[in-house]
Order: C-alpha cells, then structure tokens, then sequence
C-alpha cells in the first residue's frame, strides 16, 4: 500500500520518537511505501522554524532516515477536494495524482472528506493493515 504522511504526522513523529504516531509510523514505513509531497516538506520546515527552530536539524535526521518516496505538489484545480482549510487542498491533490491508496494524517477536516480514494487512516489504524 502507498501511504501519503500529512504534515502532522511527520511533526508529532519528529518531535516525540517515543510516542503513539512515531510507532504508528515506524510499523507504516515496514509494511508500506511511505510517500511524502513537496507541499508538506515545505510546511514541515515552516513549523519547525516558527516553533522548533532548536529542533531543525533533529528533523533533517528524522526525515533522511525516513525510507520514503517524495512527489510534486500539483495545483489545486477544480476537480480538488473542497476543504476547510484551503492549505490542505494541495496535499489531497497531490495524494490523487500520486495515486496514493491511503492519506495518514490526524488532522480532523481530511476526515471530513467524501472521497473513496485515497482512504484517509488515523495513526491507530495503521496496527489493522
């Protein structure tokens, strides 16, 4: 299965390697492909400089050891998923032209979509597949 990382993700499994999402990931990253858009590495790095400019370069280390593929971020267009938050439009669109089968993400509005794929999987999902 191709599994896309939301931001969210890669953030709380960064900053709390011991924690429920980084072990939801690690078990992600040896069943899964893990793939990762150019959209979220960008929002990766801004909130890491806004709010964890000491943690920069523990971030590099955990992305690079990260076994992942990385794919463009294409423009939202119309056929694009409407959301709440317009910044997450990029991502969803991104996961449908990467033909992703699953998002991973613990953000509250992908739930919300009304698409069949890519599934959307909260971090305690990722133990059933």
């Amino acid at each position: 299965m191709r599994i896309m990382l939301d931001t969210n993700i890669l953030v709380s499994a960064s900053i709390y390697p011991s924690g429920k999402v980084a072990a939801a990931l690690s078990r992600a990253a040896q069943r899964h492909t893990l793939v990762i858009c150019t959209h979220v590495i960008e929002e990766l790095e801004s909130v890491f400089e806004r709010k964890f400019p000491h943690k920069i370069e523990q971030l590099d280390t955990f992305i690079s050891a990260l076994a992942h593929e990385i794919c463009g971020t294409p423009k939202v267009n119309d056929s694009t998923p409407a959301m709440r938050d317009e910044d997450d439009r990029p991502i969803i669109q991104a996961a449908i032209e990467a033909n992703v089968d699953a998002i991973l993400t613990g953000d509250e509005d992908f739930y919300t979509l009304d698409i069949e794929r890519p599934m959307i999987l909260r971090p305690s999902y990722i133990a059933m597949i």
